[in-house]
């Protein structure tokens, strides 16, 4: 395989991971009726005047299956959490009693299990969709390099290869929404 030729395929699959990285975070935040200190990504609060990740300003645990405790490192931190939490609209209501906040996650629904199973679905597909657009930019590079003295054959196997990768690939998605599905629709 030329230079060329493995530049483009290795840009591919590192795209194609990215995409696959994507996808976990963001079933990381779907909540399938357990405690997941992951709903919180991405919630920031008021410190001091810098917008900060809630990791960075308290100590988040799980101390059973359907808690999610939220312990400040500064007491006076009480307050700008509990309004950050609200503010994020996670659809829980936050229980401080002065020391600690806990999160009480509910039991789901078999409504919300089929709307989140269908959220699931849809960051799924948009992985998919990723990963079809990074094996579409390598076929157009190796296009290129066929104008720039590639070999018809060496195309040719280029192009399967990524053909190759993004069925693996698209395999990985299909186990991993696969797998938050069935956890979501387990009660």
């Amino acid at each position: 395989m030329n230079e060329e030729v493995k530049m483009v395929y290795d840009m591919a699959k590192e795209s194609m991971e990215k995409a696959i990285e994507h996808l976990d975070n963001e079933l990381n935040r779907i909540r399938a009726g357990k405690a997941n200190i992951h709903i919180l990504d991405g919630i920031v609060v008021d410190y001091y005047g810098a917008m900060t990740p809630l990791n960075q300003v308290s100590n988040i645990s799980t101390p059973d299956a359907k808690t999610i405790a939220i312990q400040p490192w500064e007491k006076s931190m009480i307050d700008p959490i509990e309004k950050s939490i609200l503010q994020a609209n996670i659809g829980i209501t936050p229980i401080n009693n002065g020391d600690i906040i806990r999160l009480n996650i509910p039991p789901l629904t078999e409504e919300r299990r089929v709307s989140l199973v269908k959220q699931v679905k849809s960051e799924g597909e948009n992985a998919r969709v990723s990963i079809r657009n990074s094996r579409r930019d390598a076929n157009e590079e190796y296009k290129q390099l066929l104008k720039q003295g590639l070999s018809e054959d060496d195309k040719k196997r280029a192009e399967d290869n990524i053909q190759e990768i993004t069925d693996e690939y698209s395999k990985k998605v299909d186990s991993i929404v696969d797998a938050k599905e069935e956890d979501i629709m387990t009660i």
